[in-house]
């Protein structure tokens, strides 16, 4: 095949395989192009969960299916001698703790675990820093999340003391002898005791996915170019 002076001349093994990669790659794209659509879809159905009315947490079991990012409430009062700091938790680029403290439910044996919120480690880490706790009933709001915290660390995670190093709901009932509802609270509702509430509000990650997908159909686009450089010839035969 001869285009203004210059021959496509591929071998057949070299178009097979620029082929089967070509594909490769595009097929990988339009994966990527799928997960991104998958999680903006579920981001836009947890915006939706977020914004409908309140729910109450009673006394008896729920599941975390059933109101997990929803906006919810529960009334009772805390137990701060059974109160947990999740380590290595930072808030503007400062080192602290997540203060995690048990909410015995209103007329109830089940009790319910509540992420109050950041305080920092302050300059003495053997010190851990006091909360000042509301010993009388009262409501608590904020956002149903998974109970399992896992924050980054070396080794194994630490379940003793006072502080640990990730939360773990069954470790928890286990050392604690309390029974749990299965979920955590993040809570959003004021109180006077010192803790930092400015829960970050994941975004659906669908942006990375479309990242990699124009990634994978680059590659595919550069492997095309270098096909084609690689296999045309300038024609230096003279006509006769």
């Amino acid at each position: 095949m001869t285009f203004f002076g210059y021959q496509f001349i591929p071998k057949l093994w070299a178009t097979i395989l620029v082929v089967v990669f070509v594909f490769i790659f595009v097929e990988l794209g339009r994966w990527q192009l799928s997960r991104a659509e998958e999680r903006s879809s579920r981001h836009e159905s947890l915006e939706r969960l977020s914004n409908e009315p309140v729910v109450t947490i009673s006394g008896g079991l729920v599941k975390l299916e059933d109101v997990e990012y929803r906006q919810v409430e529960a009334r009772g009062r805390y137990l701060p001698e059974y109160t947990i700091y999740l380590d290595n938790k930072t808030y503007q680029g400062h080192a602290g703790y997540h203060v995690i403290t048990p909410l015995q439910i209103k007329n109830s044996k089940i009790l319910l675990a509540i992420n109050r919120g950041w305080i920092s480690t302050g300059n003495d880490r053997s010190i851990i820093p006091e909360i000042e706790t509301t010993g009388g009933e009262i409501i608590v709001q904020g956002v149903a999340t998974s109970p399992e915290f896992k924050t980054f660390q070396i080794g194994e995670s630490v379940f003793s003391g006072q502080v640990w190093s990730s939360f773990n709901l069954e470790h928890y009932q286990q050392m604690t002898g309390l029974a749990l509802q299965p979920l955590m609270i993040l809570q959003n509702s004021s109180a006077q005791d010192g803790l930092i509430r400015d829960w970050i509000k994941p975004d659906s990650g669908a942006s990375k996915n479309i990242g990699y997908a124009v990634q994978w159909f680059s590659l595919a686009f550069i492997t095309i170019i270098i096909f084609l450089i690689l296999n045309v010839k300038r024609n230096n035969q003279k006509k006769q």
